[in-house]
């Protein structure tokens, strides 16, 4: 029986060097697997997730990502492979998680945080319930390996801000920003700003293409590529 392709799907963002994450992260998966796999995206880049669904002739497990269940994950994505022309099966997003939570310290550590300086965890945010319900469990994840008071904050939607999030966690002395954000783009870009204008001197590294994110494309794959095929689409619980 031949094993499903891979088909991830990242947000997209108009800056390239975010879109090249998305693509290295999705190249070394495959080779982890043996299988072939495509990159698509949500919006703001080429190929489409709804494009790539189309053109399919031949089963596929569908990796997002993404860092939470949100209207994409609830929407977006379940419309997109309704048209696709072969079985898919949609994977969990990657978050949270805590390999997610991990690589943060790993970016943390990197940009110079000391083990108990506070953090907060800067995400894209959203107006969702089940996203930001996602969010505040990826803050305690980080906050259990960090071993020191992680607060979630956000650069839109309805969480709390950045500017006032690092504000109020300057007020214990040091504090440090990591973005829950796979790649380069506006959202990285903006949360770096705000917190460095609220007086942080230390922001970590976005995820990128680590191999500890690598490792949790694979496992959401896996999990899907063993069951038998339910339907045209089916989604994992």
């Amino acid at each position: 029986m031949t094993a499903p392709s891979l088909v991830t799907v990242a947000h997209g963002t108009r800056v390239a060097a975010g879109n090249r994450v998305a693509a290295a992260v999705t190249a070394h998966a495959a080779r982890r697997l043996g299988v072939p796999a495509t990159g698509s995206y949500v919006e703001l880049c080429a190929p489409s997730l709804d494009s790539v669904a189309r053109s399919l002739d031949a089963p596929a497990v569908v990796v997002p990502l993404l860092l939470s269940t949100g209207f994409h994950v609830r929407c977006d994505l379940p419309a997109a492979m309704s048209r696709a022309g072969a079985p898919v099966q949609l994977a969990r997003p990657l978050g949270p998680h805590p390999l997610l939570a991990e690589v943060m310290c790993l970016r943390l550590r990197g940009a110079g945080a000391r083990p108990r300086d506070p953090v907060v965890l800067a995400a894209a945010g959203s107006r969702d319930p089940d996203a930001l319900i996602d969010l505040a469990s990826a803050g305690r994840m980080l906050q259990a390996r960090w071993g020191a008071p992680v607060r979630v904050a956000t650069v839109s939607g309805d969480g709390p801000p950045v500017g006032d999030t690092v504000a109020e966690a300057r007020a214990d002395g040091r504090v440090a920003v990591a973005p829950y954000l796979l790649a380069d783009g506006h959202f990285a870009r903006l949360a770096a700003h705000l917190g460095r204008l609220a007086g942080t001197g230390t922001v970590a590294g976005v995820l990128g293409p680590h191999p500890l994110l690598v490792e949790l494309v694979v496992r959401r794959y896996r999990a899907l590529a063993a069951r038998p095929e339910a339907g045209r689409v089916t989604t994992a619980a």
